[in-house]
C-alpha cells in the first residue's frame, strides 16, 4: 500500500520526536510531507513556483510541468479546481507558505483523510496511519452506519472506522492553515437548479466522453514501462521466507494490459489502447508476445461454470466468452485466458490476504480477482466505474418529471415492464408503478425522504429489509426514494439500527436541510459513485500484485466530468452505456463489433457467489461462530449462521449484504491480529488501540 502523511500547525516538539516508518522526506519545515511504499520515481512530480509555493503530484498525471506550474499560480489566487483537471489519477498537494491545500478526487479513488493531532491537523490519503498516530479506538457507530445504509452520506457522514479520522468527501478540498485552522471547501461548481445552463447536445457530450477517454488512456500509456524486478530484496514487513514465496509466485508481464472479460467497458479500453499511435503497451519479446501485438489482453474463464452451462447464467458467460474471443482477434491484442477452479471462487482463501485501510465487500473477491490479475501486466487496465459513471441511477426518472420531460420515461419503464414478465405483475401495471414511484419521489422534500429511512430502519421485522428486490423492478422502486437501507441491514440488531436512524432523523432536522433543493436524481448517483469508488480503493489493496499497478479511468476527474455532462434523457434509456461506448469506439476507428455487445453477466455473477458460498460454507459458519461484530453489538451470530446456510440453499436473500457482513468481519479479524506500526516512535503507539470496542 502507498500512501503520503504530512501535517500543518503541529508543536514542534511532537513533531520532532515522531515520523512515518520508511518514509522518503518531500517538504521538511514545519509542516511537512513524505511519501511512504513502493512509489515509482514516476510516480512523484515536485514543482516549485515563485515564492514558497511548492505542489507535489502522487500518481499518474498528463500535464507537463509548464501547466503544472499555471494551475498552481491559478489556484493560489483561489481556483482550487485547476489541481483537479488534468488527465489521469492522482493526489496533488499544493503548499502556498504556511497554507496547504489536497483536493480529494470527484468520485473518491484518490481520497483525503485528517485527523487532530499535537496542536495541529495530521493529513494522508490512507485512514490507517493516521489511526496509528492518534491512538484512534474503533468506530462501532460508523460500522453500523457502513452496514446500514452505506450509500447513505446523511448515515455515514465523513467519518471512518476509526473515531476521529475523518474523510474529505468527494470534490472537496482540504485547506490547512498556520495555527491549526482547517477546513473543507468544495472545488466543484454546483449546477443551478432553477435557471440551469442549456444542456450538451448528445453528440458533443459524447465526444467529450471519447476525448476524455482517450485522454486518460494515453496518459497511462505515455508513463514509462516497467518490468517486476527479478530479485526484490529486503521489503518491510516481509522476513527471508515470505521473500522466497513471493518471488516463487506469479509475476506480472512488462509493459502495459488489459482486462478483456467481454463486458464493454473493459473492451472499450483494451480496443482504445491498442489502437493509440506511440509506443505499444505490450513490450516486444516478454512472454509469447508476437510483432505487431501492441497490448496483453487478459480473459478470465471460470472452470466451475462449465457444469452450469444450462443455467441463464452458464448461457450469459459462454456468450461473453465468445465476444472476448471475437475482440481478441485483432492483430493488436496478444491475448491470455487465465482458466481457474475451485481456488478463485468468491469466498475462497479468505484466512489470507493483506490488511485493508477500510473494509469493503470486495474481500470475499479477492482471491478470485488476484488470481486473474497475477497474468496481467505491471500497468493493467481495467473497465471498473463504468456503470456508475455511464449509467443512470433509477431515481434520475424524478429529475426527468422535475424537469417536465414525461415522454423520456416511456422507453426506461417499458424496459422494466419486458424485464418484468414472470414476476406477478401484468405488464400494463409496470410503467404505472415506476410512474407512481418517481413521481413519489419528485414530491417529497429532502427531510421528510431521511426522515422514512430512518422510520424504515426502526420499523418492527426485518422481513422488508431482507426482500432480495424481487428482480430489476423491485431493485428500481426501491432505488426510487432520498435514502435506503442497504442490503446487509436487515441482519443488524434493533439497537445498531437504532442508533443509524438517529444519525438520520438529525440530518433532517439541520435547517440546511429544511432548504435543500436538490435534485434527487443527481444526490442519489454521486452517493452510488462515491460508495463504489471506495470500495474500488479497497479492491485495489485486497488483490494487490506486488510490481504491478491497477488503472481505473473510468474514475478519473475529466472522465466523472464528461459523462456527467450526459443528457439525463440519453443516460435513463436502455442500453446507454453500451451506446456510448459503442460511439466512443466509432469516433476512435473502431467499428466492428462482436454481436451482442453490451450485455449484462449479473446472472453469471449470482451463480458464481452462491457456487462460492457453497464450496466454503464449512469455513464461514466458522467464521460467524464467535464473530466479532457480535461481540461490538452490530449483529447475532446465530442470525447470520442461518443466513448463510439459507443462501446456500437458493433461498432468495441479498448476497451482496451477506457479502458486506463477511468482509467486515474478516477485516475486523485482520485488524485484531495486526502487528507493528506505520511510525518509528514505536512503544508509544499501540497498534491494537484502533480494536478497543471489541473482544478477541
Amino acid at each position: 500500500m502507498r500512501w503520503l502523511v504530512g501535517w500543518c500547525g503541529a508543536s514542534a516538539s511532537a513533531a520532532r520526536d515522531i515520523q512515518p516508518l520508511g518514509a522518503m522526506p518531500l517538504w521538511d519545515g514545519p509542516d511537512p510531507l513524505w511519501a511512504v511504499g513502493d512509489w515509482r520515481p514516476d510516480e512523484i512530480r515536485l514543482v516549485y513556483a515563485d515564492g514558497d509555493t511548492h505542489l507535489a503530484v502522487f500518481g499518474y498525471c498528463g500535464a507537463d510541468d509548464d501547466q503544472l506550474r499555471r494551475s498552481l499560480v491559478s489556484a493560489r489566487a483561489g481556483a482550487l479546481r485547476q489541481l483537479t483537471t488534468w488527465p489521469g489519477s492522482y493526489t496533488a498537494v499544493a503548499r502556498f507558505g504556511r497554507r496547504t491545500v489536497i483536493p480529494a478526487d470527484l468520485a473518491g479513488t484518490r481520497p483525503v483523510f485528517h485527523t487532530s493531532w499535537a496542536g495541529g491537523t495530521a493529513y494522508a490519503t490512507a485512514a490507517l496511519p493516521l489511526a496509528d498516530l492518534t491512538e484512534a479506538q474503533l468506530d462501532v457507530e460508523h460500522l453500523a452506519a457502513l452496514l446500514a445504509c452505506p450509500e447513505a452520506p446523511e448515515a455515514v457522514g465523513t467519518g471512518t472506522p476509526y473515531r476521529g479520522v475523518h474523510r474529505v468527501p468527494p470534490g472537496h478540498a482540504l485547506t490547512l492553515r498556520e495555527g491549526g485552522n482547517r477546513g473543507t471547501v468544495d472545488y466543484e461548481p454546483a449546477t443551478p437548479t432553477v435557471v440551469a445552463a442549456p444542456p450538451i447536445e448528445r453528440e458533443e457530450a459524447i465526444a467529450g466522453v471519447r476525448d476524455a477517454l482517450v485522454e486518460s488512456v494515453r496518459t497511462r500509456l505515455a508513463a514509462p514501462r516497467h518490468a517486476p524486478a527479478r530479485d526484490p530484496g529486503p521489503v518491510p514487513g516481509l522476513g527471508p521466507a515470505d521473500r522466497r514465496a513471493a518471488r516463487s509466485g506469479r509475476e506480472p508481464a512488462p509493459g502495459v494490459g488489459a482486462d478483456l472479460s467481454g463486458g464493454s467497458a473493459s473492451a472499450t479500453l483494451a480496443l482504445l489502447a491498442a489502437g493509440l499511435p506511440g509506443m505499444p503497451g505490450t513490450v516486444y519479446g516478454t512472454g509469447a508476445t508476437l510483432a505487431g501485438e501492441r497490448l496483453l489482453a487478459v480473459t478470465f474463464n471460470d472452470l466451475t461454470a462449465v457444469g452450469t452451462a444450462a443455467t441463464s447464467g452458464g448461457i450469459a458467460r459462454a456468450a461473453e466468452m465468445e465476444r472476448a474471443r471475437a475482440i481478441a482477434e485483432n492483430p493488436r491484442l496478444h491475448h491470455v485466458i487465465v482458466a481457474a477452479g475451485d481456488e478463485a471462487l468468491p469466498y475462497a482463501e479468505l484466512d489470507s490476504g493483506p490488511l485493508t485501510d477500510e473494509p469493503g465487500p470486495s474481500l470475499v473477491m479477492a482471491a478470485r480477482h488476484r488470481h486473474r490479475l497475477a497474468a496481467g501486466s505491471a500497468d493493467h487496465l481495467i473497465g471498473h466505474g463504468a456503470r456508475q459513471v455511464l449509467d443512470a441511477h433509477p431515481a434520475r426518472l424524478a429529475d426527468l418529471l422535475i424537469d417536465r420531460r414525461r415522454r423520456h420515461l416511456l422507453r426506461p419503464v417499458t424496459a422494466l415492464a419486458k424485464a418484468s414478465r414472470g414476476a406477478g405483475r401484468p405488464a400494463f401495471v409496470v410503467p404505472f408503478t415506476v410512474y407512481r414511484a418517481a413521481r413519489r419521489l419528485a414530491r417529497t422534500p429532502y427531510p421528510e425522504g431521511i426522515s422514512s429511512a430512518a422510520l424504515m430502519l426502526r420499523g418492527p421485522g426485518h422481513d422488508a429489509l431482507l426482500a432480495d428486490g424481487n428482480g430489476a423492478l423491485g431493485a428500481s422502486l426501491a432505488a426510487l426514494a432520498w435514502c435506503r437501507p442497504g442490503p446487509a441491514a436487515g441482519w443488524l440488531t434493533g439497537e445498531a439500527l437504532a442508533e443509524v436512524s438517529i444519525r438520520l432523523e438529525a440530518v433532517a432536522a439541520r435547517p440546511r436541510a429544511a432548504s435543500a433543493t436538490g435534485r434527487p436524481g443527481a444526490q442519489r448517483a454521486r452517493a452510488a459513485l462515491a460508495r463504489n469508488a471506495a470500495d474500488h480503493r479497497v479492491f485495489e489493496q485486497a488483490v494487490e500484485v506486488r510490481h504491478q499497478r491497477l488503472h481505473a479511468p473510468f474514475y478519473d476527474n475529466q472522465v466523472v466530468r464528461a459523462c456527467q455532462a450526459l443528457p439525463e434523457s440519453l443516460r435513463v434509456q436502455p442500453g446507454a452505456r453500451a451506446d456510448v461506448l459503442r460511439a466512443v469506439l466509432q469516433g476512435a476507428g473502431v467499428r466492428e463489433l462482436p454481436p451482442g455487445w453490451g450485455a449484462t453477466t449479473a446472472a453469471t455473477h449470482t451463480e458464481s457467489v452462491r457456487t462460492g458460498l457453497r464450496a466454503n460454507i464449512g469455513e464461514l459458519v466458522d467464521l460467524f461462530d464467535a464473530p466479532l461484530l457480535a461481540d461490538a453489538g452490530l449483529v447475532e451470530a446465530r442470525t447470520v449462521r442461518k443466513a448463510l446456510r439459507g443462501a446456500v440453499e437458493g433461498e432468495p436473500l441479498p448476497l451482496d449484504g451477506l457479502a458486506e457482513l463477511v468482509s467486515t468481519e474478516l477485516w475486523l479479524r485482520r485488524l485484531l491480529t495486526r502487528r507493528g506500526s506505520c511510525w518509528t516512535a514505536e512503544g508509544h503507539h499501540d497498534p491494537r488501540a484502533v480494536t478497543s470496542g471489541v473482544s478477541p
